[in-house]
């Protein structure tokens, strides 16, 4: 069965975690991802531990986990672009190609003739994707964009962590590099649209993908309920602006999530906790209330969940169809009955490490299944083949372009 994306070829420009995430949706899909990298260092990522893979037989150390996070199912080109004949072998697979993603700074593929402009006028129908911090346009363009500076700027610092004057107050930026990785589900998307533009008839264009502008869009709820009372949203730790009780609760062995969405739902939590008369109290009858009592609520309900384990209200809520979950490890998220029977950990075959773990794709497609082609590779270890296939270069006009220093070394 041909995958999705099928006969749709990326040239990957992109290093790092937000463009990467981007192309290896776009490969898990089924597309042919060609990574271009720097001969000698490629993508910073490959570097960026420990922990780090090894070779299964020498015990060598080979490229970092952080790597392996983006880049499955790709293949590795080792191309200098800062040469003239890199440059060339640049636009001789752009011309193949049906999308480019790069995440350089603004202007910053101009000067090597890469740049939207100057390929969009070659190859009309090349869709062609831009990932950076702040986009192309503004007073910030110029400036590099990190996750955590994004984090930062686009608010949800200003919402995330324990309130300022509590034990452990202050902003808190996610555990997981958020703003990378929406940007990547963001450009991805992007993408896919553009194509289908594209095949209906309108050419290819340039998808402009700001990491700021992501943060912001993604803001959600707290930014609309900014934009309709003009109320500043505040840190409330694990509590929920517009839901409670919505967050975590102390239990007799660690913290418990109690995430009730509704006044049926909290009605059945107090029958089940022994305490009907709160859902039956003006005070907290309705969510309205209950968010305007909830210095007052939280902590009748926290005297209560101490007086048993997780495990005891976990079940005593699946009993009564309460939402209520623990705060798992990593190590006990991949434990996780549910998770291992939706496969979400697997191994692929890798050419130094034997195998090498990965997190699968979580779309479940009914009719295509994803497919998974292979492990993140090896810097340049596709150079030769990729360079053969796509532009019918010979051995000969391969180890030239080695000689004069145009790819790197062959593995």
């Amino acid at each position: 069965m041909a995958s999705m994306l099928s006969g749709i070829r990326v040239l990957d420009l992109t290093r790092i975690l937000a463009g990467p995430w981007a192309t290896q949706m776009l490969a898990d899909l089924g597309a042919e991802v060609i990574k271009i990298e720097k001969p000698g260092e490629g993508d910073d990522t490959r570097h960026l531990g420990p922990p780090f893979i090894h070779d299964a037989h020498t015990g060598a150390q080979a490229d970092a986990a952080y790597f392996l996070v983006a880049n499955r199912a790709k293949e590795s080109v080792a191309i200098d672009i800062s040469t003239a004949g890199g440059q060339e072998l640049i636009l001789a697979l752009a011309a193949k190609c049906d999308v480019l993603v790069e995440n350089y700074k603004v202007g910053g593929l101009k000067k090597y003739g890469l740049d939207y402009e100057a390929l969009h006028q070659r190859f009309p129908n090349l869709i062609y994707c831009s990932v950076t911090g702040f986009g192309q346009t503004g007073p910030y363009r110029q400036r590099a964009g990190y996750d955590f500076l994004i984090q930062g700027m686009g608010g949800l610092m200003s919402v995330t962590g324990e309130a300022d004057g509590k034990p452990g107050g202050g902003p808190q930026r996610a555990g997981v590099a958020l703003a990378d990785v929406i940007s990547g589900m963001y450009a991805a998307t992007g993408i896919l649209a553009a194509l289908r533009h594209r095949d209906q008839g309108g050419g290819g264009q340039h998808i402009d993908i700001g990491m700021l502008d992501v943060q912001v869009a993604v803001l959600a709820n707290q930014s609309m309920n900014y934009l309709v009372s003009g109320v500043v949203p505040r840190r409330i730790g694990n509590g929920h602006p517009s839901v409670v009780p919505y967050q975590a609760f102390p239990a007799s062995d660690g913290h418990v999530i109690f995430a009730v969405g509704n006044d049926g739902q909290f009605a059945r939590m107090s029958r089940a906790m022994g305490r009907p008369d709160l859902a039956t109290d003006a005070r907290f009858a309705t969510n309205a209330n209950r968010v305007a009592n909830r210095g007052v609520l939280i902590p009748l309900l926290e005297e209560l969940t101490r007086s048993r384990s997780i495990e005891e209200w976990v079940s005593i809520m699946e009993g009564a169809d309460v939402p209520c979950g623990p705060i798992n490890t990593i190590d006990r998220v991949f434990e996780n009955p549910q998770v291992q029977a939706r496969g979400m950990r697997m191994d692929l075959p890798h050419p130094v490490a034997g195998t090498v773990p990965s997190v699968a794709n979580p779309i479940r497609f009914s009719e295509t299944p994803i497919t998974y082609k292979g492990a993140p590779p090896l810097l340049g270890e596709h150079t030769a083949e990729a360079l053969h296939r796509i532009l019918g270069l010979d051995a000969q006009a391969i180890e030239n372009l080695r000689k004069n220093h145009i790819i790197g070394d062959l593995p």
